[in-house]
Order: structure tokens, then C-alpha cells, then sequence
């Protein structure tokens, strides 16, 4: 199927490395130009450096921190007008309630939350003055299936879902969608070494890491390229009549209520 990306650029927050690099490599693939975001100016030069080697678009990149409003303006001035806007950067730690603190919980949700939120303002202004434009925000299964030890992804999760659906409720109307795509566990090269570590430790075999993704679906976490398709899907005209919705890629796992 031809998602008729090509030549249309892509604004990929959180680029440079697990689901934003894999939405990256796909866009590319599609011929899509990218332009990544990404705190870490290391990681953001390298995935510059692979995508510019393996699929030969044009890749530019901002080192911008984005729990910072002011930082919104310099990604603007970098990337003024995408076609398709990737919201993806944050992680918001686990915990409980009386674990994690008020500054830890702020702190993770100027990048998640208001991060998203504020992209989003600024560009969906660009966009209505343009005519048209996409929004495709990737937030985490928990925000509908929430987890008092990941209380404040939970609940920032949940946050972010109401305000995709708020927003892409309407937005048709001035020629833009807005979508959310909830991965469930998805074995990125940070959970993969983390599995890694813990299988070590508790089982004295690395490669006992499987055993830890035994009660998802198909005992396995869900590939970066598993989601990184649905992402460009939506993001692509062939899903040019869907707005307010959100796409959940957890094989079921959010539905039958089990514990990860």
C-alpha cells in the first residue's frame, strides 16, 4: 500500500532512539524528509547519521529540551511548517503515589504532558492558517488501563488521551486530524537491556529475559516496528477520515485485564 508520504516532512519529537526512531526509519522508507528532535544531541547526531546513510532523505535535527515551554518557539523557528507532527518524546517514571514526589512528577509531565500539549498548540495554529496538517500523539496503554504503581504515567497517559480526543474531535473542521496511537509493552533497545539486567540478576542468565514477557499476548512485547506502522498509517492520507481516535497496539493486553 502506498501511504503517499513521499516527500512529505515529518516532525518526529523524541527521534532519536526506541518508538520516534522507529517511526523515523518508516517514514523514511516511505520517502518521506524527517526532522528530529531530541534532548540528547549524541543520539540525535547518530540517528541523523544512520537515517542519512541507509535511506538518503533529507534529516535536519533540533537539540531542544522540551519541558521547556520557550523551547517550543525553537523548534518552530527550526521546522515552521511539517506536514505531519509526531508528538513522542517523554518517559515518565513508575511508582506509587507516596514514591514518586511532587518535583518528579511535575518534571515528567512538563516534558509528556505539557510538551505534547504546547506542540500542539503552536502547530495547530500553523496548520489551520495552512489549510491542513496531522497530529499524531503516541501515549501508553496504561492511560486506559492504569496501574497504581505507574500512578503518574497512569494518570498522564489518561490525560493526554482526553485532550487527542478533545482536540481531534473537531479539528476536521479546520482541515487538520489529531490521533493517538497506545502502545502497550514494546521491545525497544532500552527494555531490551533492562530484561537483560534484571533476568542477570534474579535469574543469573541474561538470556533469560523472555520469561519476563511470558503473560503478554503471544508471550512477547510488540516490536518498534509493529508500532511504528500504525503511526505512519495514521499519519498518512489513507487514514485521512479518522480524527479523535486512538489506536491501542498491545495484542489485546489492555482488554482481558492481566498483569505485566
Amino acid at each position: 500500500m502506498d501511504l503517499a508520504l513521499k516527500g512529505k516532512t515529518v516532525l518526529i519529537t523524541g527521534g532519536s532512539r526506541g518508538i520516534g526512531f522507529g517511526c523515523a526509519e518508516v517514514f523514511a522508507q516511505e520517502g518521506a524528509n524527517l526532522h528530529l528532535v531530541s534532548v540528547n544531541e549524541e543520539r540525535l547526531t547518530e540517528a541523523k547519521r544512520i537515517l542519512d546513510m541507509t535511506y538518503h532523505v533529507d534529516v535536519r535535527i533540533t537539540v531542544a529540551d522540551l519541558s521547556k515551554s520557550e523551547a517550543i518557539a525553537q523548534v518552530a523557528e527550526a521546522c515552521p511548517m511539517p506536514d505531519i507532527l509526531i508528538n513522542n518524546a517523554g518517559a515518565i517514571p513508575a511508582g506509587t503515589l507516596d514514591k514518586v514526589t511532587e518535583a518528579v512528577w511535575r518534571e515528567a509531565w512538563d516534558l509528556k504532558v505539557f510538551g505534547y500539549i504546547n506542540m500542539t498548540r503552536d502547530y495547530y495554529g500553523r496548520f489551520r492558517n495552512r489549510g491542513y496538517g496531522t497530529i499524531v500523539n503516541v501515549i501508553g496503554m496504561a492511560g486506559e488501563n492504569p496501574d497504581s504503581s505507574y500512578v503518574a504515567g497512569s494518570a498522564g497517559n489518561a490525560a493526554i488521551m482526553a485532550f487527542t480526543k478533545t482536540m481531534g474531535g473537531t479539528s476536521m473542521n479546520d482541515g487538520i486530524r489529531i490521533v493517538g496511537v497506545n502502545p502497550g509493552a514494546v521491545l525497544t533497545d532500552r527494555i531490551f537491556t533492562m530484561l537483560r539486567t534484571i533476568a542477570e540478576e534474579q535469574k543469573g542468565d541474561p538470556e533469560k529475559w523472555p520469561d519476563y514477557l511470558a503473560n503478554l499476548p503471544m508471550g512477547r512485547a510488540a516490536t518498534v516496528r509493529e508500532t511504528a506502522d500504525v503511526v505512519a498509517f495514521l499519519a498518512s492520507e489513507r487514514a485521512g477520515y479518522i480524527s479523535g481516535t486512538i489506536v491501542t497496539v498491545d495484542g489485546g493486553h489492555a482488554s482481558n485485564n492481566s498483569v505485566f
